[in-house]
């Protein structure tokens, strides 16, 4: 078995691990011809009390595929189920059980439009989207990618959670021009049937590609919706609306607060309290690098800062990553301009004032967003990052062979050193997020990640393969920033 070593953890093997003292390769499944821009998530669908994990994937774009959704044994890699797509399909997936036996079913979205419910228990079709809307005055703009949902409070008194998912985005529209350019769509399913409960188009008719994200405050049922609008060469803004406005099918009163020229909002933001006050705050990063904290009761500014001369799609890491006590926000950025950007910067912000108080340069353009945990116990969250060493002067569309090299670090904020869990040549990750959590419930830590074949083009898909690596890092605490969006997928990291 091929086993992987933390050469910079062996002190905390000795002090806090008696059973592993080294990582081990439990399985690493391969997939031909496809891959992903989806990022795993974890549930339990088999009854036998370990996580299986369930993500996106496809051929390249506009071409259709019988393993578009995948479902994978978190005990030793197989394939339980597949489900077909006829485009990619890059959401993330969410979980609820809809038909009452016992196992949580299955909602992602993709390409073309693309938004099924899939049965948890056997992979079979529950629902889907079918768009045939083209002189509805809302919906006609709901055929494009369907990005990640979240889960709502029930809206029509079934008793299930509804989903709320936003509707965007044209492969048709060229850089920096307005035309085949078309207003984004905010929308509400019925969870269980799939009919559509609400939708408006964005209030400053521009397209999104933001996953939106809800969240209630300590002691209040209203819920919140922040949403964003604009691309990577597109003004946008970030919006915060009422839930029960777009139940009306109404986003005219949202608010904007925050917005950003030339660009807009793409990357997901995360809700988190900043300024001790016991209610969640808004924390989001444009297409810019224009990182913004939002009081979320006042809905004003508590700091903003920018990284010149980049861009980022890449969501944030929330975690504990300084001495106090308020979460702090870690994620990478691009050098350059899209689709010549030739590097990668890694950045901190200090969650109290906004202060970028660490960056690094590893690796080169990559759309992957951090996980955390506190690896090394020692009261500091570390990040974990999936990187590519290739010539980052590369054009991102040329599509000759090339050397790359696809690396997992983790990042020692508190020394400053970071180091490799896993290296493999020839593979790639540009988009997809690692997964951190205890998958069997042995009280060691657990990690599965993404790789893709590459000799040519960044973005073809040629092949992938998915590895679960077992730590020998003990779970002293359930990880907060173990996934895409959190261990929850919700984008909320929870007040203390």
């Amino acid at each position: 078995m091929s086993r992987f070593y933390l050469i910079s953890l062996v002190a905390v093997w000795v002090f806090s691990c008696k059973q592993k003292k080294e990582s081990d390769l439990v399985w690493d499944v391969n997939f031909s011809q496809i891959g992903s821009q989806s990022s795993p998530r974890s549930v339990d669908l088999n009854g036998d009390g370990i996580l299986d994990f369930v993500m996106g994937a496809g051929k390249n774009e506009f071409q259709e595929s019988d393993m578009g959704i995948l479902a994978i044994d978190g005990s030793d890699g197989e394939l339980l189920w597949a489900h077909p797509s006829e485009d990619q399909v890059y959401g993330a997936p969410v979980f609820q059980d809809i038909n009452d036996d016992g196992v949580p079913d299955i909602f992602i979205g993709g390409r073309s439009p693309y938004f099924k419910a899939i049965d948890g228990k056997t992979g079979n079709l529950l629902w889907e989207y079918r768009y045939d809307y083209e002189d509805h005055p809302v919906l006609q703009y709901a055929r494009f990618n369907f990005n990640t949902a979240v889960l709502v409070p029930d809206q029509n008194e079934d008793g299930i959670p509804d989903l709320l998912v936003s509707n965007g985005g044209n492969y048709e529209a060229q850089p920096y021009l307005t035309e085949n350019r078309f207003p984004g769509v905010l929308m509400v399913f019925d969870a269980k049937t799939g009919n559509i409960l609400a939708a408006d188009t964005l209030p400053d008719g521009k397209e999104t590609y933001m996953s939106p994200v809800a969240f209630q405050q300590p002691g209040e049922k209203a819920t919140q919706v922040v949403f964003g609008s604009g691309g990577e060469t597109i003004d946008g803004s970030l919006y915060v609306t009422k839930l029960e406005d777009l139940m009306n099918n109404d986003l005219s009163n949202s608010i904007p607060i925050a917005r950003e020229n030339g660009h807009g909002f793409i990357a997901t933001p995360v809700i988190a309290d900043i300024n001790q006050d016991g209610m969640y705050d808004i924390i989001a990063i444009s297409h810019a690098s224009t990182a913004v904290a939002i009081d979320g009761n006042t809905l004003k500014p508590i700091w903003e800062n920018q990284v010149p001369g980049t861009e980022c799609s890449n969501s944030f890491a929330v975690g504990q990553f300084t001495d106090d006590d308020t979460p702090d926000f870690f994620t990478f950025v691009s050098q350059g301009v899209w689709p010549e950007n030739t590097g990668s910067v890694q950045v901190l912000f200090d969650g109290s004032t906004g202060e970028i108080v660490f960056t690094d340069s590893l690796g080169c353009t990559g759309f992957s967003s951090p996980v955390a945990y506190d690896l090394n116990n020692d009261g500091i969250e570390e990040a974990i990052i999936s990187i590519n060493e290739f010539d980052c002067n590369r054009f991102i569309g040329d599509q000759s062979s090339f050397a790359v090299e696809n690396r997992l670090l983790v990042i020692d904020f508190k020394t400053g050193s970071h180091y490799s869990i896993d290296q493999t040549k020839g593979f790639k990750n540009i988009f997809s997020t690692p997964w951190i959590g205890d998958i069997d419930g042995d009280g060691f830590l657990d990690l599965v990640h993404c790789q893709y074949y590459s000799h040519s083009d960044l973005l073809s898909f040629l092949g992938m393969r998915v590895k679960r690596i077992d730590l020998p890092i003990k779970v002293r605490k359930t990880p907060v920033w173990g996934a895409y969006m959190g261990s929850n997928n919700d984008a909320i990291y929870p007040i203390r």
